[in-house]
């Protein structure tokens, strides 16, 4: 990539006001791989302009040519998937299997799926006779994207805000900026008109912050942090701006007694699947009581199981947390949990043998966590599991919804009627059953401090638009 100093504003690469730069480490080897450039005021300020500048034009483009661009973008991110999945394992230490599989497979698929919801999306429609409904962009829009799905998150914003006819400025983060500089290349390849898309990398305090507060932006989408979205939230409230946040989890996977027998299993791998580091990821086992001698056998022997290597290995193992700051971070709440009085069945602080180099962690189980204990409280957003027995259906669901969050809970049993109800109880926007994935365009979003926005297909296009009554359409 030669534009990694550049940014992308109106429809060309451009150099940064300021020299500011920042260098990008790859947490396999802790060696820094690359170097951007982050920008000033002056940078967020060109990017907003031009994408006000062209947003009458592009919100009033016809849809077919809309869509045409965007499947010119399909073509062209399955055609340099190699790339994209390159420069995410180098950048935030995906393995190279799961970044060409899941990294850059998410990002594909999502673009398909909104492809398929814009082709019957209807932006006008009948309230009466005489009354019409328009469904009308927003306007501009910025966009505030997370390290640890780059390309999920990236293509779950900017995909539906440009089919809904807004025009947008992307900020990705600048712990993994490769993956959004060449998002960015797609998006010129592709041929969207000057200023509908732009790019200027910095961190939340510079370029997020100023994006968050300026008067010509009219909306801010954010995944990341409950702490930042606050922050958010708090300097887009002198605009008024609408503010759609994806924040952090704290999901329960609850494995009734009658679940299947690898159910133990997939949770743990699920959980320390991208190194924990998934805001939707299972972190809290709670099994039946009669099933949880055997689960915490089954959970140890898959914990012991989970290979850790350097990105760059071919593999079904995890590779290292994205930054000395996080690893940091992990290890901390680890101690913490040995401190406040959990038993710690499996890992633990420290790397794991024979790797001296890189942020990586140990693949780590707590049993005998109570709710008064930070590891049952606290994102920990590494690869760290809670597992904890329970005794009735009601116990389990009011354990299950003690946490600020509210993003994703995980339901096993055979039992249909039982898995349906506890499903109605359950305090989240997402409720995944017996391993059964959602479906493409699938709503994603929380309760609670998950945040307050939804992604993905028709539910994210809406994410964009304003409500418009008009009466007298037909008169």
């Amino acid at each position: 990539m030669s534009n990694l100093k550049n940014f992308y504003i109106n429809g060309q690469w451009v150099a940064p006001s300021t020299p500011n730069d920042f260098d990008v480490i790859n947490p396999s080897n802790e060696e820094v791989c690359a170097t951007i450039s982050l920008g000033s005021e002056a940078d967020t300020n060109a990017a907003v302009a031009a994408a006000r500048a062209a947003f009458e034009s592009w919100a009033f483009t016809p849809k077919a040519e809309k869509l045409a661009l965007l499947r010119n973008l399909l073509e062209i991110y399955k055609a340099r998937s190699e790339e994209m999945a390159q420069a995410m394992s180098m950048e935030m230490g995906a393995p190279m299997k799961l970044s060409r599989a899941q990294q850059v497979g998410a990002g594909s698929w999502h673009l398909e799926g909104f492809i398929n919801a814009f082709e019957t999306f209807e932006f006008d429609t009948p309230y009466t006779a005489t009354e019409m409904t328009l469904r009308e962009p927003i306007g501009v829009c910025a966009l505030i994207t997370p390290w640890n799905w780059p390309m999920n998150q990236i293509v779950l914003k900017v995909v539906p805000a440009i089919a809904a006819g807004c025009t947008v400025v992307l900020k990705p983060s600048e712990i993994a900026p490769l993956s959004g500089v060449l998002f960015s290349e797609f998006m010129d390849e592709a041929g969207f008109p000057p200023g509908v898309y732009n790019m200027v990398n910095g961190d939340g305090p510079g370029v997020g912050s100023q994006l968050s507060a300026h008067p010509d932006v009219d909306m801010v989408s954010f995944t990341g942090s409950s702490r930042a979205g606050k922050l958010i939230s708090k300097s887009a409230a002198d605009t008024l701006k609408r503010v759609s946040l994806e924040l952090g989890g704290k999901g329960a996977n609850i494995i009734f007694a009658d679940a299947r027998a690898d159910a133990v299993t997939d949770g743990a791998v699920r959980c320390f699947r991208n190194t924990g580091q998934s805001c939707n990821a299972p972190t809290r086992m709670f099994v039946e009581r009669s099933r949880f001698d055997e689960a915490v056998a089954q959970a140890e022997e898959a914990a012991e199981a989970t290979k850790v290597a350097p990105a760059s290995e071919d593999g079904g193992h995890i590779g290292p947390l994205v930054s000395e700051m996080q690893f940091d971070k992990v290890q901390g709440l680890i101690e913490v949990g040995i401190k406040e009085g959990a038993t710690l069945l499996a890992g633990g602080p420290g790397r794991p043998d024979g790797l001296n180099r890189g942020y990586f962690a140990r693949p780590t189980i707590f049993t005998d966590v109570t709710p008064d204990m930070t590891i049952y409280k606290e994102e920990i957003f590494g690869p760290v599991l809670c597992l904890m027995p329970f005794d009735s259906e009601a116990e389990v669901i009011e354990m299950a919804n003690d946490t600020p969050y509210g993003l994703t809970n995980y339901i096993q049993t055979e039992d249909t009627e039982k898995r349906r109800r506890v499903a109605r109880r359950l305090r989240s926007g997402m409720v995944e059953t017996n391993g059964s994935g959602f479906a493409q365009g699938s709503p994603f979003g929380g309760y609670k401090q998950s945040g307050n926005g939804r992604e993905g297909g028709v539910f994210g296009i809406e994410e964009f638009l304003e409500v418009k009554a008009v009466s007298g359409w037909n008169d």
